[in-house]
């Protein structure tokens, strides 16, 4: 079996006191889809930032493309493309990681 693209096992991230996303578990797949939903303030973009290597995890274990975003963020950047909701830039990101993130 390929190894997933994505593989998150207790990954969280806290703001302070706040968590914004608390120990969730998922991989995907070589050639799957997938889409996180939920309501406002459920952790969806928290998850991205972190999958996008935007954003550290505070715990928990994540591997993109097999390597690690703490050590590896701009080799994982280099083969990630973002497709947004909205037409809006990411206001943690410079003007140039908003171009290299969106521009692809």
């Amino acid at each position: 079996m390929p190894e997933p693209l994505i593989h998150a096992r207790g990954l969280v991230k806290r703001f302070g006191e706040f968590t914004a996303v608390d120990g969730i578990d998922v991989d995907v797949a070589p050639g799957e889809a997938f889409g996180f939903l939920g309501p406002n303030g459920a952790g969806k973009s928290s998850t991205m930032r972190m999958i996008g290597c935007v954003s550290p995890p505070t715990s928990g274990t994540l591997r993109i493309l097999g390597m690690d975003p703490r050590r590896q963020g701009p080799a994982i950047r280099a083969r990630l493309g973002v497709c947004p909701q909205l037409d809006n830039l990411d206001p943690e990101l410079s003007v140039a990681q908003n171009l290299v993130t969106y521009a692809r």
